[in-house]
C-alpha cells in the first residue's frame, strides 16, 4: 500500500472518531449543565483547554461563553476540528480514496455530511442541540460498522482501526478531563458529574455491571484509564492498536511508543488522581499519544498530506 493512501485512510478514521467524540463531549457538558446543582460553575473556557483549543479559539472570538464555545466547537469554519469540519475532512478522504473502501461508505459518509450541513447550522439550543449531535453519533457509527463488517482485514482496515483507536484514546481522556471545568460546591456530590460522563461515553451500563452502581470519582477514573474490556477506555485502544501494529511490516518503534504508553497508564492510581493531578496525567497521556502519532507518521506515513494542515490544532 502506498504511504499516502495508508495516511489518507488514517486521518479519514480520526476526523470521523473526531466528530462524534466532540459530538459526546459536547453532550457530556450539555447534561452536566442541566444537572448542575445550585452554586456550581462550569468554565467554558476551561471546556476548550479540554479540548486543546483555547489559544485558537481566542485569536477569533473575545469571549469564551456558552453559545461561542458551542459554535466554534460545532459549526465554525474557523476551526479546523470542529465536528463539520471533521466530517468535510473524512469526506473528502473517502472520495479520493474509494477504490480501497467498500463502494457503499462514500454512499453513507456523504449522507453524514448532508445532514451536519443542514442540522448544524444556526444556533442550536441545549435540548435541540443534543437531539442533532446524538444523530451524528448514530450516523457515524452505521458507517463504523459498515466499514469493520465489509471489509477483509489487509492494511487497508488496518490504518483505518489505528486511526480510530489513537483519537478514541485521545477524546476519551479530554472527555474524562472534563471533571476540570466543573467547579462543584463543597457540599455537593460528584457522583452525578461523573454518571454523566460514562453516559457520554455510552459506558454507563457497563461501569454498573463490571465495576460499581456508584459512580464515584476514583473507580470511574480507573475504569475509562485502564480497563482492557471496554472498547472506549484508553487502555483498550492502545492495547488494540499494539494488536494491530503486528500485522504491519516493521512496527517495532511504533510498538515501543505505545509500550511506553501503556507502562504510564499502568502507573496510574484512580484514587490519587480523584484527589488531585488528573488534569496533569491526562496531559501527559496525550503527550504519549502524540509521541505514538510520530512514530507511525516516520515509519509508515508521506512527509506531506494535506490533513496535516489541521492535525497541528489538536496537538
Amino acid at each position: 500500500m502506498l504511504s499516502r493512501v495508508a495516511e489518507s485512510l488514517y486521518w479519514m478514521a480520526r476526523y470521523m472518531e473526531r466528530a462524534e467524540d466532540t459530538a459526546r463531549l459536547i453532550n457530556a457538558v450539555t447534561l452536566m449543565s442541566l444537572d448542575m446543582p445550585a452554586g456550581a460553575e462550569f468554565g467554558w473556557d476551561s471546556l476548550l483547554k479540554v479540548a486543546g483549543l483555547d489559544q485558537y479559539f481566542f485569536d477569533h472570538y473575545e469571549e469564551a461563553d456558552e453559545s461561542s464555545v458551542m459554535r466554534f466547537l460545532i459549526s465554525d469554519e474557523k476551526n479546523p476540528s470542529s465536528i463539520m469540519a471533521s466530517i468535510t475532512h473524512a469526506r473528502e478522504n473517502t472520495r479520493t480514496f474509494r477504490e480501497v473502501l467498500p463502494w457503499e461508505s462514500w454512499e453513507w459518509v456523504n449522507e453524514l455530511y448532508l445532514y451536519a450541513s443542514k442540522e448544524l447550522d444556526g444556533n442550536l439550543d441545549r435540548r435541540i442541540r443534543h437531539e442533532v449531535l446524538q444523530g451524528i453519533i448514530r450516523r457515524r457509527q452505521s458507517i463504523v460498522g459498515l466499514l469493520v463488517g465489509t471489509m477483509s482485514r489487509d492494511p487497508a482496515l488496518l490504518f483505518l482501526s489505528i486511526g480510530r483507536n489513537m483519537e478514541r484514546a485521545d477524546m476519551t481522556s479530554r472527555i474524562l478531563d472534563v471533571s476540570h471545568a466543573l467547579i462543584l460546591p463543597s457540599e455537593a456530590s460528584d457522583d452525578l458529574l461523573w454518571m454523566n460522563i460514562l453516559k457520554a461515553l455510552s459506558a454507563y451500563q457497563m461501569y454498573r455491571r463490571h465495576v460499581s452502581v456508584h459512580a464515584c470519582s476514583r473507580r470511574v477514573i480507573d475504569f475509562l484509564l485502564k480497563d482492557r474490556s471496554f472498547p472506549r477506555t484508553v487502555a483498550h485502544c492502545l492495547s488494540e492498536i499494539s494488536r494491530i501494529l503486528t500485522g504491519l511490516p516493521d512496527p517495532e518503534p511504533v510498538l515501543a511508543a505505545v509500550s511506553k504508553a501503556i507502562a504510564t497508564l499502568d502507573s496510574a492510581d484512580g484514587t490519587a488522581l480523584a484527589k488531585e493531578g488528573l488534569h496533569e496525567f491526562v496531559d501527559s497521556m496525550q503527550s504519549e499519544m502524540n509521541s505514538i502519532h510520530n512514530a507511525l507518521k516516520s515509519r509508515y506515513f508521506s512527509l506531506s498530506h494535506p490533513a496535516e494542515a489541521s492535525e497541528t490544532a489538536t496537538q
